[in-house]
């Protein structure tokens, strides 16, 4: 006797099995029981059919992806490439535990010859001193920065 399990999905043994097609499939829907594949288990003889997923139609999306938290600015001087340390705080009783030490960044404005304006920049007090030593387009060319997009 051949068991129904699923919709679609008749088991049992072979020679008395017959495919009937799911109910909530329309006569005019032919086209899909051609989709319909059909694996055979050698072992037992179990026929088992299932439907092919429906690539063509996307899923419909009510809203926009937002991601729920802003990213950060890291704490990390883009010219520099300067980032935190990490290192041991030491007590009086020499009982030691680590911290992190952090570049200091600053926000600052700084002008820029070639595009005749003032750049907002987050850097490094060590690359401000480059800056004021070598110019900021030969640091930003060096570092690989585009001054044009910020």
């Amino acid at each position: 006797m051949a068991t129904l399990a699923t919709p679609g999905v008749l088991l049992g043994n072979t020679s008395k099995l017959c495919f009937r097609r799911p109910p909530h499939l329309s006569p005019k829907l032919k086209s899909v029981s051609s989709e319909l594949g059909f694996v055979t288990s050698q072992l037992s003889g179990i026929k088992i059919s299932y439907k092919l997923p429906d690539v063509a139609k996307p899923n419909p999306i009510s809203f926009p992806f937002a991601p729920a938290l802003q990213p950060v600015a890291r704490r990390i001087c883009p010219f520099t490439g300067k980032k935190a340390n990490r290192a041991n705080k030491v007590s009086f009783s020499n009982h030691k535990t680590k911290k992190l030490q952090f570049v200091n960044l600053q926000y600052k404005k700084v002008w820029w010859e070639a595009g005749k304006r003032y750049v907002k920049l987050r850097l490094s007090t060590k690359a401000l001193k480059t800056i004021e030593k070598n110019g900021l387009d030969a640091v930003a060319k060096k570092a690989g920065i585009d001054l044009r997009k910020e």
